[in-house]
């Protein structure tokens, strides 16, 4: 299958051979690490049907402060 690098566009093979993918190179795949790094590039909030997280789960996945609870238990 062919797909197009998410960095520069070009097209590149998605295989076990490209051990890039699904960038076509190091280059690509450490710019794209930077702009995440910059946080350019962000996950919002929200889930992917556009609704906002429930109280609920934000009360297992957030402790009372707002940080990420330690335990790692859901």
């Amino acid at each position: 299958m062919i797909v197009k690098c998410p960095t520069c566009g070009r097209k590149v093979e998605w295989s076990t051979n490209n051990r890039f993918r699904p960038f076509c190179s190091s280059r690509c795949k450490l710019i794209d690490l930077g702009a995440w790094l910059d946080e350019k590039m962000v996950i919002s909030e929200n889930n992917s049907t556009g609704e906002e997280i429930s109280p609920e789960l934000k009360n297992v996945l957030f402790n009372d402060n707002g940080s990420k609870d330690k335990k790692g238990d859901l």
